[in-house]
């Protein structure tokens, strides 16, 4: 659903948006090569965790943790802590990666675990920690390296926030705005959503960059892209918007789990229509 107000209502309407927004049936469509799983924070559903994996392949997944913009990443008894979620799936390799040192994250040896991966997750905390230690180096073109290959990346709180070109860094209601990895190109990201009231934040990074559309993910609610597709996991909502352009007031759109349909390369994601609205 698509829905124009003034900016003025944009704290109410967000909410409005989420409680009430149409829930559209998953299609059958094959996803395409390469996906993000974009949590919002906040405690992660079950079905989340499992689509991540599912999509990591399995049993069969590789999967690579960093847990780099948490304050206790460097502590060496904290470091189970960010793999036991993940232990319960079995997959085929498991492993922690983290550094702080720039240097070390822009060599090889340090980056192959990940081009060796099917998998990587990020974890949550501070955004900028992960900028600052691998932004530009190794670690980073590996990222991009197998997100074309085919493999998943994902992340929540901190690990969403990165996901995006245009980053918020920071700062409500006005966001303190830096450059994230740029997996996702047209639209900037943000997380915590509906729980820390982040309309009018994410609405000013979209005015001031009008060419890209914000999507804000609430806690606990997973916005997925696989492809050129999208869909929704988890138990609140996710808000997409744009900017009004040539005087039109702005757009929003709302979906929540089971919501899927296209991404496409500019404007809000499209829904896919349900059977049953289709029938009727």
């Amino acid at each position: 659903m698509s829905t124009a107000r003034k900016p003025a209502l944009l704290p109410c309407l967000a909410l409005a948006i989420a409680l009430l927004a149409p829930r559209v049936a998953p299609g059958d469509d094959a996803p395409k090569a390469g996906a993000l799983v974009i949590v919002g924070g906040g405690g992660m559903p079950d079905n989340v965790r499992d689509k991540f994996m599912a999509l990591a392949g399995g049993k069969a997944a590789k999967l690579i943790v960093i847990p780099t913009a948490s304050e206790d990443a460097d502590k060496k008894d904290e470091e189970e802590a960010y793999l036991k979620p993940w232990r319960r799936y079995e997959p085929a390799n498991l492993t922690l990666l983290h550094t702080r040192s720039r240097e070390k994250a822009d060599t090889a040896e340090f980056a192959r675990p990940i081009a060796e991966a099917t998998a990587v997750w990020f974890s949550g905390g501070d955004q900028n920690k992960i900028i600052e230690a691998y932004r530009g180096t190794a670690v980073e073109r590996e990222f991009h390296a197998l997100l074309k290959r085919g493999g998943v990346l994902g992340g929540t709180s901190a690990g969403a926030a990165i996901m995006s070109d245009v980053m918020i860094r920071g700062g409500n209601p006005v966001a303190e705005v830096g450059r994230g990895f740029g997996f996702v190109k047209n639209a900037v990201v943000d997380q915590h959503f509906l729980k820390r009231s982040r309309m009018n934040r994410l609405y000013g990074v979209i005015s001031a960059h009008p060419e890209l559309i914000g999507i804000g993910i609430d806690e606990g609610t997973a916005f997925i892209i696989e492809g050129d597709r999208w869909s929704v996991v988890g138990r609140s909502a996710v808000l997409a918007f744009e900017v009004g352009k040539d005087g039109q007031p702005p757009r929003f759109a709302s979906f929540t789990e089971g919501d899927r349909g296209k991404y496409p390369a500019t404007g809000l994601p499209t829904p896919e229509r349900s059977r049953q609205a289709e029938d009727e």
